[in-house]
C-alpha cells in the first residue's frame, strides 16, 4: 500500500470516530432540527442511518453538539416534537 493510500486510510478513520469519541464523553446534547439535508449524525423515525435525512432543518434529525449549545441555534430544540 503506497503512502498515499495509507494517510488517505487513516484520514478517514478518524473523520469516522471523532464524532463517536466526543458522544462518548457525555459533553454533547442531541440538537434537533438543524441538520442539513444529508448531514444528520445518526437514525431518525424517517432515516435509516447517519447522513440519510431527506431535507434541511428536518425535525427528527439531528446533530450532536456541545452541551449549552443547541437552544444557542436558530431552530435548534432538544427534544425532536
Amino acid at each position: 500500500m503506497s503512502t498515499t493510500r495509507i494517510a488517505i486510510a487513516a484520514a478517514l478513520a478518524a473523520a469516522i470516530a471523532a464524532p463517536l469519541a466526543v458522544q462518548a464523553q457525555g459533553n454533547v446534547e442531541k440538537c434537533y432540527g438543524v441538520a442539513k439535508a444529508g448531514k444528520n449524525d445518526c437514525q431518525t423515525s424517517h432515516s435509516s442511518c447517519a447522513g440519510t435525512s431527506k431535507k434541511d432543518g428536518q425535525t427528527d434529525a439531528w446533530l450532536a453538539v456541545p452541551k449549552g449549545t443547541c437552544e444557542k441555534i436558530v431552530g435548534g430544540k432538544l427534544t425532536s416534537s
